[in-house]
């Protein structure tokens, strides 16, 4: 299936000179839905990612990691925006381009020794995905891997993250 097609460009969003990469689009269409959940669980499986647990990132990374848990046999954790979580959290604090933002993740969600595999929709500059991998690894999780949906190459994502497998379905 050629899941670029399901892929919607939106040209100037948010600001203008950013193609944005809508996933509304894929996520509407039932087989395209199916057939990604299903080929990120069958690259997991390839590349023997075995995780405890699924952390999705806020907010599109929850649509695909909560199924993806589903389907690996493991627990999704949720790590979102500062203020987000009702219990005690653990949080990281990590620079943008245009300034600063925090991610947290409750503190009993995290378990020293677990092995957590870290899912998103998309990857540009890597620094969402970066932190997100400092606050599990800070917490003593092991880091298995890495999953997007897409990934923008020519913005070197990867390069800001740790050597563990990284999977993408869709490079642009």
């Amino acid at each position: 299936m050629d899941l670029k097609s399901l892929i919607r460009d939106i040209p100037d969003f948010p600001k203008p000179g950013i193609l944005f990469r809508d996933i509304t689009t894929l996520l509407r269409d039932p087989e395209g839905l199916r057939y990604t959940i299903d080929i990120f669980t069958q690259k997991c499986i390839e590349a023997e990612i075995k995780a405890d647990y699924i952390v999705g990132m806020e907010s599109r990374g929850f649509i695909f990691a909560s199924p993806l848990a589903y389907k690996l046999g493991s627990g999704f954790i949720p790590v979102r925006k500062r203020g987000k979580l009702p219990a005690a959290v653990h949080s990281i604090e990590y620079e943008l381009e245009y300034g600063t933002d925090c991610l947290e993740v409750h503190q009993d969600a995290l378990h020293p020794g677990s092995r957590i595999l870290i899912v998103d929709d998309l990857i540009a500059t890597g620094g969402t995905a970066s932190a997100t991998a400092k606050l599990v690894q800070n917490n003593g999780c092991k880091l298995v891997g890495f999953g997007f949906i897409i990934e923008l190459r020519d913005l070197q994502g990867r390069k800001h993250l740790p050597d563990v497998p990284i999977i993408s379905l869709i490079e642009y």
